[in-house]
């Protein structure tokens, strides 16, 4: 079904547990009784960034910036593991202009043929385009025949100006983010959409992002998944003013809205790295079918104090299948790759 703004504002005033449950009917519809994850790593090439976010506690500004051969090192420690999927995110460097990713890429695709690049952000297609002097579209079309196979929803946050103008002045505009999506699809490319919740917005600012997410949706059906996770204080300059994260009622009345509002959209993913096992078990009770990846490296996260529980195959198949729904190792675009 498809809401009106209004429509969509009301859900916030339902119980929790009745829009639980209006959530879990429509994944039972959608995707049926299977949970499913990816093995992946997420590895973060460079802590410097100018955009210097107030959620950020990962950026610096003398900071690192890997090699190529360290890169490859741990792509081939993640392949030794079982890797499908590999994140290669950072931050708006300077120094690192269009010709040191397309290298990459190539070197990458050069060595391990069977790896899946889902990889940069569209903050990061942006920074690019305006260092390169190039076109969104020019510079994905460089990016995609380098290697690059599909594009990430980071860097979303909230999709208001009135928020990033409050969180992330320097990062691309609600508008960019939307069409650098838009051109990936256009080029082919399958996307995920994110949004980071639990700040300084408003319950209008997340039903405008749910619009946007949906709308490129009905013009492109360029999304495999919904991600939807909490901020998280510590270490970074917005703590000063929000101290705690959301609550977990919190981030499960979200997921559910997501889940109903993004009618479109068939997978919705459950956050452990935000909210931990317990929560996001339940979390595919309130609208989420995919558990995400088993993110073998993750240090953005961890830069904000937060103790992240490293998690093995075996241990994940393991905690999805208390659940009593059947478990599937998927691939980056969700087509099944192994049954448990």
């Amino acid at each position: 079904m498809r809401l009106e703004f209004d429509e969509a504002l009301e859900l916030f005033d339902i119980p929790i547990y009745e829009l639980g449950k209006m959530a879990d009917e429509i994944r039972k519809e959608r995707c049926g009784d299977v949970v499913t994850f990816v093995i992946d790593t997420n590895i973060n090439y460079t802590n410097i960034c100018v955009s210097k976010c107030k959620f950020c506690a990962f950026y610096r500004d003398d900071g690192f910036v890997l090699s190529y051969d360290d890169i490859l090192d741990r792509i081939s420690d993640a392949v030794k593991h079982g890797v499908t999927q590999v994140m290669l995110q950072g931050g708006m460097n300077p120094d690192l202009g269009i010709e040191w990713f397309e290298g990459l890429f190539r070197l990458i695709k050069s060595k391990f043929q069977n790896i899946h690049l889902h990889s940069l952000s569209p903050p990061e297609i942006v920074f690019l385009s305006e260092l390169e002097g190039l076109s969104y579209r020019e510079v994905l079309e460089k990016l995609k025949n380098a290697g690059l196979d599909s594009l990430p929803g980071g860097g979303a946050e909230i999709l208001s100006d009135r928020v990033r103008r409050k969180l992330s002045p320097k990062k691309c505009s609600a508008d960019e983010w939307i069409e650098v999506m838009r051109e990936a699809h256009r080029l082919g490319m399958k996307t995920t959409a994110t949004m980071m919740f639990g700040h300084v917005e408003s319950h209008e600012d997340i039903v405008e992002h749910l619009f946007r997410v949906r709308d490129l949706q009905d013009e492109t059906g360029g999304f495999t998944a919904f991600i939807p996770w909490t901020y998280q204080p510590g270490n970074n300059e917005l703590t000063s003013t929000i101290k705690e994260p959301a609550s977990f009622t919190h981030y499960l009345k979200i997921l559910a809205i997501s889940r109903i509002v993004l009618h479109n959209i068939e997978n919705i993913q459950a956050s452990w790295l935000t909210q931990g096992f317990d929560v996001s078990l339940l979390a595919l009770y309130f609208g989420a079918n995919d558990f995400g990846g088993v993110m073998l490296e993750e240090n953005v996260l961890r830069a904000t104090g937060k103790k992240i529980a490293c998690i093995k195959v075996e241990d994940m198949v393991r905690l999805l299948k208390t659940t009593g729904r059947k478990v599937a190792q998927r691939d980056t675009y969700y087509n099944i790759l192994r049954w448990f």
